[in-house]
C-alpha cells in the first residue's frame, strides 16, 4: 500500500451501498452514457453539439467516481464503528467547542455519514488531523483554509450507531 493510501472505515450498510452503487455505475452507467454519447453523435457535427458535450462531460464525472468508489472500497475497513474510549479516532461522533461554538459530527468518510444530519469530517481535514487521537477535554488548534487558527476543545466523544 502507498504512503499517501488512507485506510477508510465504513459500515456494513455503507459498504454494500457503495458496492452497489459501484456495480451500477460500472455497468449499466456506463452503458446509457455510451448510448448517450452514440446519439449525439449521430446529430452531426460535434463542434456545436451541445449534446454531445453534455454527455462526454458526464461520462467524465461518472468515471471519476468509479475511481474514487474503487479506491475507497479497496482500502476500506469494514465492521462496526470503534467503541468509544473517551478518544477521537476514525468512525466516533465527537462534540467539540470550535472557536467558541459547539458543533457535533462524525469523523472519518463522509460516506459513512450519508443519511445522518450530523457533519463528516474527514481524518485529514484541518479539524480531523488536528484532533485526531485528543481525548475529552483535550484541546488544539488548527489553521482554516482562510488562515485563521481556529481554537477547538473535545467535549464529548461517543460511538458512531449509523444513525
Amino acid at each position: 500500500m502507498s504512503q499517501d493510501t488512507q485506510v477508510t472505515f465504513l459500515t456494513q450498510e455503507a459498504y454494500d451501498r457503495l458496492s452497489a452503487e459501484l456495480e451500477h455505475l460500472s455497468t449499466v452507467g456506463r452503458s446509457e452514457i455510451a448510448k448517450r454519447i452514440e446519439a449525439a453523435r449521430e446529430e452531426g457535427d460535434l463542434k456545436e453539439n451541445g449534446g454531445y458535450h453534455a454527455a462526454k462531460d458526464a461520462q467524465g464525472v461518472q468515471e471519476a467516481r468509479i475511481v474514487q468508489l474503487t479506491e475507497l472500497l479497496r482500502h476500506a475497513k469494514v465492521g462496526q464503528a470503534p467503541e468509544s474510549r473517551g478518544v477521537v479516532e476514525p468512525g466516533t461522533v465527537v462534540t467539540a467547542v470550535i472557536a467558541g461554538d459547539e458543533d457535533t459530527f462524525i469523523i472519518g468518510n463522509r460516506e459513512i455519514g450519508d443519511g445522518s444530519e450530523l457533519s463528516v469530517y474527514s481524518e485529514a481535514s484541518p479539524l480531523g488531523s488536528a484532533i485526531l487521537g485528543l481525548s475529552v477535554g483535550e484541546s488544539a488548534s488548527y489553521t482554516a483554509p482562510n488562515g485563521r487558527q481556529i481554537q477547538v476543545k473535545v467535549t464529548d466523544v461517543q460511538t458512531w450507531t449509523g444513525q
